[in-house]
């Protein structure tokens, strides 16, 4: 696995997506779009000042997706990671289930319904318990 640490994408990606969600830089788009809708009238609402919104919002939410990504796919690996090490030490879990993301879709559906089943059961033998319970 290669250290995302020295990579500068990663770094970049990160960071981007950290200020991406932050209130300031909503309030810095909100901000933008309501300047460019003031300006309409300026611009004669012209086919140039229509372009320049559209142009703009379609590169940023283009690149944006690409550094989201990035930081929900090394988001979802650390924690898959960490699941992974909870099944591991637990000493009757299943420690088939710690690669799970990897199998083919087929397999994950017949492993989910193994757990639906087991899941069903469950249920069962609770409601059953609680009916045996004596009346308080």
């Amino acid at each position: 696995m290669k250290n995302s640490k020295n990579s500068w994408f990663a770094k970049f990606a990160k960071k981007t997506s950290s200020y991406a969600g932050k209130p300031a830089t909503f309030a810095l788009a909100f901000t933008t779009i309501v300047v460019w809708a003031f300006t309409g009238p300026l611009f004669g609402y012209s086919d140039t000042w229509q372009l320049v919104i559209n142009t703009g919002t379609t590169i940023v939410t283009f690149l944006m997706v690409f550094l989201i990504q990035n930081s929900q796919n090394r988001d979802s690996e650390a924690l898959q990671i960490k699941l992974d090490e909870l099944i591991r030490v637990q000493k009757t879990a299943n420690n088939a289930l710690m690669d799970l993301e990897d199998l083919p879709e087929e397999e994950l559906d017949r492993v989910r319904a193994e757990f639906v089943k087991l899941a069903e059961e469950h249920r069962k033998r609770s409601a059953r318990q609680t009916a045996e319970l004596p009346e308080p």
